[in-house]
């Protein structure tokens, strides 16, 4: 059998990477509704995918740096979120989904450089599309847009968007 052509790998790596995003927030989720710790709810994760096929295969290195990271810096991420809420808002007045979403995207935004800020901003978007058909997924692309101009700049400085 060949090798499947370069282009062909790296959507299946840009596959797997979506679907680590999506596990992630599902189990930061999990753990917000029922107070298990980070290794066990990743545990549980990873037991429920082996039993049902159907889910897509996540970057499991991935996966486990977002909720293990989203968890440990969760203090620091709430505040950077309650930051880019309107004024009218608080994280606590967020849905649990709204708050995992918001916590894995703005830790990946903060601690993944190798993630342009637009792609994750985009993935996270496209999640939020997944769980809600109302305002939510705009209210992700506005809160997103202000922690990555806050924390990556330079990404959006004039003629930077041609490199992300």
């Amino acid at each position: 059998m060949t090798e499947p052509p370069a282009r062909h790998k790296a959507n299946i790596s840009a596959t797997r990477r979506s679907a680590a995003r999506l596990a992630a927030v599902q189990t930061l989720y999990s753990m917000d509704m029922t107070g298990l710790d980070a290794g066990t709810a990743l545990a549980e994760f990873k037991e429920r995918r082996e039993e049902d096929r159907r889910m897509a295969d996540p970057d499991d290195e991935l996966m486990n740096f977002l909720v293990m990271g989203t968890d440990n810096d969760r203090n620091a991420l709430d505040s950077l979120i309650g930051e880019s809420l309107s004024r009218d808002w608080t994280i606590e007045r967020l849905e649990a989904v709204l708050r995992a979403i918001l916590r894995a995207a703005s830790f990946e935004i903060k601690s993944r450089p190798a993630t342009p800020a637009r792609v994750a901003i985009s993935e996270y978007v496209d999640i939020a599309h997944a769980f809600y058909e109302g305002p939510e997924p705009g209210l992700v692309n506005a809160v997103l847009d202000r922690i990555a101009r806050t924390l990556r700049p330079d990404e959006f400085a004039p003629g930077a968007g041609a490199r992300s």
